[in-house]
């Protein structure tokens, strides 16, 4: 298990740096397909507990998996290399590993996968036992801040730290990317990539991340959405070009907070925001109560509404807040007569239902974002082993890759199939 690290100097045949979900996978088969039990590996990890990321995915119950998993679930390196890899180590396998681990897993009906005891510790206690038995010594706390490269030395990379230093023939990089930083990875593995050759694409950003909405100040109340906080309901996010043209479209719950919108509909389609914005400042994120109910529908059902009043009936639809909310926004009293709506007046409400522009402020940063977006591209590792193309016994896996999946364990499922090939390679 663990230990606590002192000053040390040492050598070793195999290098880890992370002990998270792809620093402990390559490390467990690392020590696997280690048949003659010579070669050593240690693992080093920054954090005084260990997996943290790992403890607080899925509301701290681990989501491990999904059920179904494929490339069009992730963004950043292109479709083709990430399904290289997903292909190696899929669901199936996912769950067998799991479960040789004693850690059963069970599907929910979103398609999520978790342990039977709803306790992520399960999940990483599972993960160390393994790690252990595999004959792997994991040292932390033990941040690592250079790595260099000894030309022509049969210990090929010095890893060094305040703790001491460490001499490795092979080295795998499983630092993760900038999310989340309080856990360990706040982007010092990409300086560690970028001193060992690679690059890292031009822009990394917040991927998974709540959106804000106007707070208001003394002179402007804040959007009305910031007032519903706590407000739960199925809704389609639509992102648009300047132009108006559809560019992607999530439906899932979402979660109205005093600082914007959460949920996983809105984490899922944040990071396309922020990527289209970059290059396209007109882009709008447009947001659909009604999932499935298009605007002239609803348009003709408000026109047959007689004496009943508009904000009751929406409220059938509708939580009671956020329909009472949308007809202020839409400049109308809930108790007015559906018979007394102007034309006008009507369809303004109409759009405000079905097809309401959201002016998104920005996102709740790093701190907040689940995953990062950007990293180091796979055009720059050999995808059958994740070794750098760049500096040969380098291995890379996890999130330092440029490689980023929506809500539901993709991201997790990426951490197996990286961190398995990367083990099972060096």
């Amino acid at each position: 298990m663990p230990s606590v690290v002192t000053h040390l100097t040492e050598t070793t045949d195999i290098a880890v740096i992370g002990a998270g979900a792809a620093g402990l996978m390559a490390a467990i088969w690392a020590g696997r397909t280690n048949q003659t039990g010579e070669r050593r590996i240690v693992v080093l990890d920054s954090a005084k507990r260990l997996g943290a990321k790992i403890l607080v995915a899925g509301g701290g119950r681990c989501n491990v998996t999904h059920d179904v998993v494929d490339e069009r679930a992730f963004a950043g390196s292109t479709p083709g290399a990430i399904r290289t890899v997903l292909r190696r180590f899929g669901v199936p396998r996912t769950i067998e590993f799991f479960r040789e681990l004693g850690v059963e897993l069970k599907r929910e009906e979103t398609g999520k996968l978790f342990p039977t005891t709803d306790d992520a510790h399960t999940v990483l206690d599972a993960l160390l036992r393994a790690a252990a038995d595999s004959g792997v010594v994991i040292r932390n706390p033990a941040r690592v801040e250079t790595v260099t490269v000894v030309p022509a030395a049969d210990h090929r990379f010095e890893v060094s730290g305040d703790w001491g230093t460490l001499r490795a023939r092979r080295l795998v990089l499983a630092t993760g990317g900038k999310s989340l930083p309080k856990t360990g990875s706040d982007g010092h593995g990409h300086g560690i990539a970028r001193a060992l050759g690679h690059t890292i694409t031009g822009r990394t950003f917040p991927g998974l991340v709540p959106l804000t909405l106007p707070r208001g100040d003394g002179a402007s109340p804040p959007h009305f959405i910031c007032t519903l906080s706590g407000v739960t309901i199925p809704a389609t996010l639509e992102l648009r070009s300047g132009t108006g043209r559809k560019l992607v479209a999530f439906t899932d719950s979402t979660l109205c907070t005093h600082f914007g919108l959460s949920g996983p509909g809105v984490l899922d389609i944040s990071r396309h925001l922020t990527d289209a914005r970059a290059t396209d400042p007109g882009a709008t994120l447009v947001i659909n109560w009604l999932p499935g109910r298009a605007f002239d529908a609803i348009d003709r059902t408000m026109v047959g509404l007689g004496r009943a009043r508009i904000g009751p009936w929406l409220s059938t639809l509708l939580p009671d807040r956020l329909a009472e909310a949308l007809c202020r926004h839409a400049g109308i009293d809930p108790a007015t007569p559906g018979d007394q709506l102007s034309r006008d007046a009507r369809r303004t409400l109409v759009r405000a239902v079905v097809e309401m522009p959201l002016p998104i402020t920005g996102d709740r940063g790093f701190t907040y974002a689940e995953v990062t977006a950007g990293g180091v591209p796979l055009s720059e590792l050999h995808l059958s082993t994740m070794e750098s193309r760049i500096c040969p016994g380098l291995f890379l896996c996890g999130e330092i890759c440029d490689v980023d999946g929506r809500v539901g364990g993709y991201n997790f499922q990426w951490a197996w199939a990286s961190g398995f090939i990367a083990g099972s390679s060096v």
